[in-house]
């Protein structure tokens, strides 16, 4: 439960920033700020504020059960990696960390990746293609075939692993330096905020080729474009508009738009817990 409100409130309140890094990593159109203004605002103007949060309904189908997986599996993992180097009941050292954060993100993508694909379709097409959902679904199966549903998955898999062990990864590091400097074992939430602002920057920035691979794979068929393998996307989008221009476009948007995300998300999700540890078992003392 904490983990599913944690990644609905943090994907909601930057979902026009995420939709507008996702139109521009589909398309060969040179990423600036002031493009990036110039659309979020031409949206609004011509489609409404309510259309800067199109395909938010298809991101929350997805993302509540992706954050509830990956923050309950997360905690599993610790657990298990803990018992097994003998570390139970206490910080992990480095690398199981890393791995238990790797191993998180990878469970809740292979559970839910059909969702995420579907979420870039709706928001990179006008709503006359796409009525909802479901109509994405029964569509794609159609005209494209049911195996198009994971289209992307490789490169997704490859760009989580580094993604969620080293969000993970640095969000635990700063918690136990915290704990060990401040004495403090539970940090104030605009110290979680930060905490888990520098875990997205650092995750995001490592993984954000494969992100924007990922999303020219999902939305190809939409898009009027064919993309067979990752390498041969990526030689692609080189050959049409650089490594930086092409690899990296949006990142500075994701600089914004990633911390923010990150940040509330692993705060939310540490004071759901406690606060739901404390409505359960009032009397417990927390760990």
């Amino acid at each position: 439960m904490s983990g599913a409100v944690a990644g609905a409130v943090a994907k909601t309140a930057v979902a026009p920033l995420d939709r507008t890094k996702i139109i521009f990593q589909v398309s060969s159109n040179r990423f600036s700020a002031k493009e990036a203004y110039r659309l979020i605002y031409r949206t609004y103007l011509t489609s409404g504020f309510l259309s800067l949060w199109r395909g938010n309904s298809a991101t929350m189908v997805r993302v509540i059960p992706y954050a509830a997986i990956q923050f309950c599996a997360h905690e599993e993992y610790k657990q298990l990696l803990g018992a097994y180097y003998g570390y139970q009941g206490r910080a992990l050292t480095p690398l199981p960390r890393f791995i238990a954060g790797s191993l998180a993100g990878t469970t809740a993508a292979m559970m839910t990746y059909p969702l995420d694909l579907v979420r870039a379709r709706m928001a990179v097409t006008p709503k006359e293609m796409y009525s909802n959902i479901v109509h994405v679904f029964i569509r794609i199966s159609r005209e494209e075939g049911l195996k198009t549903l994971y289209r992307g998955f490789v490169p997704t898999i490859l760009g989580v692993i580094p993604y969620a062990g080293l969000s993970f990864f640095t969000y635990e590091t700063f918690k136990k330096l915290h704990a060990e400097h401040s004495g403090r074992s539970h940090p104030y939430p605009v110290e979680r905020l930060a905490f888990g602002a520098c875990a997205g920057l650092v995750g995001q920035s490592a993984s954000y080729p494969l992100d924007v691979v990922r999303r020219r794979m999902q939305t190809a068929g939409a898009m009027g474009f064919t993309y067979g393998s990752i390498i041969q996307t990526m030689r692609d989008i080189i050959r049409e508009e650089g490594l930086v221009r092409g690899l990296y476009k949006g990142l500075s948007m994701n600089w914004v738009k990633g911390p923010i995300a990150v940040g509330i998300s692993f705060m939310t999700f540490d004071l759901m817990k406690i606060l739901l540890r404390r409505w359960e078992h009032p009397a417990e003392v927390e760990r």
